[in-house]
């Protein structure tokens, strides 16, 4: 597995200082799982994504229910039935940083990361690298929302300034 690399850094400044936005990663005040969105996306998005955690080299177990599969196209899981259980892809970018992506539909790439996972600044910099190469491979916005506050970022990686800000510094989303 080639992990991210810390990727926090931007022209020797922090994406983020762990001391300024620790109270955004406490779990007992945001909740323990913030929800991570793609806005404005397609069946392309999500394929792009596969690919990139391919060639990232990132650990990955793709399941649907209990049952874990070879990694599909994304248009076949996208393409599945009404009402068909939503599988998952659990992806390991860094030793002990998991993120759990779902496919709920092609406009939105959603997914979960574990606040505990994230304490300290060099597990935020792993973390800011992550959001990083995924707005960078995808050229969107990747944006962070405390826990069941759908459309309330805090923050997020901006394609324009190839930072991860906090959200008064990020754009909500590419215009349909």
């Amino acid at each position: 597995m080639r992990p991210i690399r810390a990727g926090g850094q931007y022209g020797g400044m922090r994406d983020l200082r762990w001391e300024e936005v620790s109270g955004w990663f406490d779990p007992e005040e945001m909740g323990t799982l913030p929800d991570l969105r793609v806005p404005g996306t397609t069946a392309e998005h999500w394929q792009a994504l596969l690919d990139l955690v391919v060639a990232g080299g990132w650990r990955h177990e793709y399941a649907q229910g209990d049952a874990v599969r070879p990694l599909p196209r994304a248009a076949q899981v996208l393409g599945r039935p009404p009402g068909a259980e939503c599988p998952q892809l659990r992806v390991w970018p860094a030793r002990d940083m998991l993120a759990v992506f779902r496919f709920l539909g092609p406009q939105e790439i959603d997914f979960d990361v574990d606040l505990r996972e994230l304490q300290g600044q060099e597990r935020l910099d792993l973390f800011c690298g992550f959001l990083r190469a995924i707005g960078r491979h995808l050229h969107r916005p990747v944006l962070m929302d405390p826990e069941g506050a759908h459309g309330h970022a805090i923050l997020g990686y901006d394609p324009s300034t190839d930072r991860v800000a906090l959200a008064s510094d990020v754009p909500p989303g590419p215009r349909r």
